[in-house]
């Protein structure tokens, strides 16, 4: 397939695992079921020749049980900057397209998914800090999240925990912390500290790039 697309940037999420999140280590959810948002800024990329540099996109999820087992729901939000190719481009990757067989997370939730919802394009107000575990997320009408570090109960301080995946098809290292959301679009539901995920997001069609 070669070069064909390459984005380079920083990623955060928040389910409604516990902290840590079971899935990371290929054991059962917490609840039974999955229901998450992912979003991203997007540093450097490229689509064949459209660049994709300094755009904002979001995802919101939903799954009746284990995302192996199917079924879920899924709604991709483009960054209303972008321009039609961009537009195009992220709506491909997001959805796991032009992408190998199992290389990213986005082709493992397209696969997962039954129904997919009309692709919004929006304003998004994102800020994601991987080093202080912290981000926010605003989608008006859609979503709206928040992470921050895990905080020590016993001494009230930030509490650091990393997750390394060598050969993940997300990341290689992400920063654990506490999300909390509020969804009510097309897919809707709350999450209240929760699992957070902060990690960069430098992937490819072929997956990570290490």
């Amino acid at each position: 397939m070669g070069d064909l697309w390459t984005v380079r940037g920083v990623e955060y999420g928040n389910c409604n695992c516990d902290y840590g999140c079971p899935c990371q280590f290929n054991a059962p959810t917490t609840h039974g079921n999955c229901q998450g948002v992912l979003t991203g800024h997007i540093d450097e990329g490229h689509f064949g020749d459209t660049r994709l540099d300094g755009l904002n996109w979001a995802m919101c999820f939903w799954w009746p049980g284990e995302i192996a087992d199917g079924d879920g729901r899924q709604q991709v939000i483009i960054d209303e900057r972008a321009d039609d190719d961009q537009r195009e481009a992220l709506r491909k990757i997001l959805h796991g397209e032009e992408t190998e067989p199992g290389a990213t997370h986005f082709f493992i939730y397209n696969s997962m998914t039954s129904e997919v919802l009309e692709t919004l394009y929006a304003p998004i107000n994102l800020e994601i800090d991987i080093e202080a575990r912290t981000a926010s997320l605003e989608v008006a009408g859609v979503v709206e999240s928040t992470g921050a570090p895990i905080i020590n109960p016993h001494s009230g301080e930030p509490h650091r925990a990393r997750i390394n995946l060598p050969n993940g098809f997300e990341y290689t290292v992400a920063e654990m912390g506490s999300g909390s959301s509020k969804l009510t679009g097309g897919i809707a539901f709350e999450l209240t500290d929760s699992y957070g995920q902060f990690n960069i997001l430098h992937i490819s069609q072929a997956g990570v790039v290490r």
